[in-house]
């Protein structure tokens, strides 16, 4: 069920909400907790009520795992091979369903064999929840958490606000939280900052995300047809993908976000503007923010994180960009993007090192703005391999990027017609100046509500100045006329770009 669909909006969202609101103002708080979990449950088996089956035994499985880390860890002979029986079953279920098909095509096409897999159709969120329930068992096995009421257990991973594409929360950050909210009535403040985050992100993914897939979409299209991309034309199908899947991510992030919040819930936030970074690390600490936190916690960091020299350091960032390319998807070109990042970071890191060695700061006005450009740049280029179907439509854009197919005509070195002689649309661009206004120049919508504290893990302090938001009649007709605008615009409902991963 999707967020941005009539019958979420106008029905399932109302009814659970009633719901809850009814039960907890009785003092029925266990029955609300129920209640919670099977319209959570609901929310899944929506789309195939054959994978619910498989979310609900990978919840059985790891809470009965998570029960015996815990029990070994509290008795003082914390237990690994539990741990690498957890780990294998999570691991193990998302390679059959995600990726095992590409790696027997890999083995097929080094080994001259015809093994083959029939694909199956990739189970929704097994990359969320299964990444979800694998830091919970290290967490167990760490004494870190740990669970013995099983509804509650399943409520944390079920989560419907959470549960498809995130963000990934931690069971402490959470499970006290629920606590609090079955026993407690329905707030008036979490409606009201629950509904104005739920506006904000229905706005991005509705109006912004939707259209600039407009312009995005048939360049790539071209490309993957063998087309040949002029300059400007490249660069507006990249920009426009560049913002596209900014808007449509942090769109349901901040969805997410608000629709836990009505129930007096805090998740952490996903997003704080990461096209403001100025420098590829700083990218990294803003865009999908719990996933950057899982890979550091749970991978870069056991690998030896940069504690064994810069070589060590430098290895443990490419393996873990790389598995992080994997994670959105099984193909060379996701496996590229990681890759690409992983690179990024290493120059960056020996970047920082080179400058700390003569005193330079690279704080000034200057150095920032070439900074962000680097990073920008670099991000767009990267992107256009994690929107690419194949390695050869990726090289089309690329080459149109570079100017080439500009260029060749002129110095008489070609006679290859260009595909897209029409006049490069006006909109597109227009589309494209107003998404990098609300995403590199305007607050965010965390800055705007930080005095309230929408979220979890929000940098920086209020903001102090007039657009600080407030539970004002103003505010509420903002937040009204983004959600009336995107309602308006609901005529075709698309699917978020992140549940494909």
């Amino acid at each position: 069920m999707l967020f941005n669909s009539y019958i979420f909006l106008f029905a399932f969202l109302p009814l659970c909400l009633a719901g809850f609101a009814v039960l907890t103002s009785r003092g029925h708080g266990r029955v609300a907790l129920l209640w919670l979990l099977a319209m959570s449950l609901i929310f899944y088996g929506w789309w195939n009520l054959v994978y619910l089956l498989l979310l609900l035994s990978s919840v059985v499985a790891n809470f009965v795992i998570g029960g015996a880390l815990s029990r070994a860890t509290r008795s003082g002979t914390p237990s690994p091979q539990i741990l690498f029986v957890g780990l294998t079953f999570n691991l193990g279920l998302i390679i059959w369903f995600k990726y095992l098909g590409f790696f027997v095509g890999i083995f097929d096409a080094v080994s001259g064999s015809i093994i083959g897999f029939i694909d199956v159709a990739l189970p929704l969120a097994i990359s969320f929840f299964t990444f979800q329930q694998i830091a919970y068992l290290v967490d167990c096995h760490r004494g870190q958490a740990g669970e013995t009421d099983f509804f509650k257990y399943a409520l944390f991973v079920t989560f419907f606000p959470q549960l498809i594409a995130g963000p990934i929360v931690h069971h402490s950050e959470v499970m006290q939280q629920y606590e609090r909210a079955f026993g407690q009535k329905l707030k008036s403040i979490n409606v009201i900052i629950g509904l104005t985050l739920i506006a904000a992100g229905l706005f991005k993914k509705v109006v912004l995300a939707d259209h600039l897939a407009l312009y995005a979409s048939p360049v790539f299209a071209d490309a993957e047809a063998g087309g040949v991309l002029s300059f400007a034309r490249a660069w507006s199908g990249t920009l426009a993908y560049t913002l596209q899947i900014y808007f449509d991510f942090s769109g349901y992030s901040d969805m997410a976000v608000g629709l836990a919040r009505l129930f007096g819930v805090k998740l952490p936030i996903n997003f704080f503007s990461p096209y403001r970074a100025t420098s590829i690390i700083d990218f990294w600490r803003r865009w999908h923010i719990t996933l950057s936190r899982f890979l550091r916690d749970y991978l870069y960091l056991p690998l030896g994180g940069n504690r064994k020299g810069p070589t060590r350091r430098h290895m443990n960032l490419m393996v873990t960009m790389l598995l992080g390319g994997l994670w959105h998807g099984a193909g060379w070109t996701f496996i590229v993007w990681g890759s690409l990042h992983g690179f990024y970071l290493v120059i960056n890191h020996g970047w920082r090192r080179f400058c700390a060695g003569r005193g330079w700061t690279g704080t000034s006005i200057g150095m920032r703005c070439v900074g962000w450009s680097i990073t920008f740049i670099a991000v767009s280029i990267a992107w256009v391999f994690f929107r690419a179907d194949t390695f050869d439509g990726a090289l089309v854009v690329l080459t149109g990027l570079s100017g080439v197919n500009d260029i060749w005509p002129l110095l008489g070195l070609t006679e290859m017609a260009m595909l897209d002689e029409q006049p490069i649309a006006g909109r597109a661009w227009r589309w494209i100046a107003v998404g990098m206004v609300v995403a590199v120049i305007l607050p965010n919508i965390y800055q705007l509500m930080r005095a309230y504290a929408p979220a979890l893990n929000i940098p920086g302090t209020p903001a102090s100045r007039w657009y600080r938001w407030r539970p004002t009649m103003p505010w509420a007709i903002g937040a009204g006329v983004l959600a009336l605008i995107a309602f308006l615009m609901l005529t075709q409902v698309s699917e978020f770009l992140y549940f494909r991963f």
